[in-house]
């Protein structure tokens, strides 16, 4: 089984939707700027007090399929349709600026 190289008191960032409402993970997202983990739903958080900041460990126990994704590189999301369906990885499209300006 995968493990993260992160230690499992490593802080990562959720949703309230994930923690208190029991989405299912779907998406996660190793960011590359400042190696933070990101792990979402279904619902797209709106306004900042809908993310949850939590233990790595915390978010294994609520979901140990996250450990598939465990060896995702700085910079890539992952996504599933579902919890049963399998993760599909991919690049983090880089952010584009207003040239316009």
């Amino acid at each position: 089984m995968k493990q993260f190289e992160e230690d499992l008191l490593n802080a990562v960032i959720t949703t309230r939707f994930v923690l208190l409402e029991k989405e299912p993970i779907l998406n996660v997202a190793h960011h590359e700027d400042d190696g933070a983990w990101e792990f979402t739903g279904p619902t797209q958080a709106v306004e900042d007090s809908d993310y949850k900041v939590i233990a790595l460990g915390e978010v294994i126990a609520f979901d140990e399929t996250i450990l598939d994704v465990a060896d995702l590189p700085l910079g890539y999301k992952a996504f599933r349709p579902s919890p049963d369906d399998p993760w599909t990885r991919y690049p983090i499209p880089p952010e584009t600026s207003d040239t316009n300006s």
